[in-house]
């Protein structure tokens, strides 16, 4: 459940919506006139989901590129095989 609060919360008692934001681990939502105008939360909770989002916005570049038909595919046992003999020095042809 999102928790609300009103902008002299923020103003009057700061350290509690501080509290609030680490201990709940969820944003505080704030209202002024009784309609929304922030979101305070904590800088663990906000890194999360900058993490989040650019965890997506690489998913979605590799997803784009793996429905490309132009670009050359190798399979698992192929690679491996490649890897294998690059390791053991032996020379392959790519």
């Amino acid at each position: 459940m999102p928790i609300i609060k009103p902008i002299s919360d923020l103003r009057n008692n700061f350290n509690y919506i501080s509290e609030v934001c680490h201990t709940e681990g969820e944003p505080v939502f704030i209202t002024k006139n009784g309609h929304e105008d922030l979101v305070v939360m904590s800088h663990a909770l906000y890194e999360k989901q900058q993490a989040v989002i650019e965890l997506y916005q690489k998913l979605a570049v590799a997803e784009k590129e793996s429905s490309d038909p132009s670009v050359q595919r190798i399979d698992h046992s192929d690679l491996m095989s490649k890897l294998r003999s690059r390791i053991n020095g032996e020379k392959t042809s790519d």
